[in-house]
């Protein structure tokens, strides 16, 4: 399965995204968290000053999972 932007890297979705300052970085990361609690399912998210980096994978089974692929689908519809 392939979602919009995401590549597979180390067995984990990953993605970046780009904002124009901080401010935007930040809406978008704590839209993204209420994502991912709302589907019980955490990303590692990294980010600084107009930059958000996402790495997805199931912890429990050290890959990939549906849920994996269906929380990278939700955050594209977030930007």
């Amino acid at each position: 399965m392939k979602i919009k932007g995401w590549k597979i890297k180390n067995r984990k979705l990953h993605k970046e995204f780009k904002f124009k300052d901080f401010k935007e970085t930040l809406k978008f990361v704590n839209k993204v968290g209420k994502a991912a609690e709302k589907q019980g399912h955490h990303p590692n998210i990294y980010f600084t000053w107009g930059r958000c980096i996402i790495d997805i994978y199931t912890h429990s089974i050290k890959g990939l999972s549906e849920k994996d692929f269906a929380l990278a689908s939700r955050i594209n519809k977030i930007k």
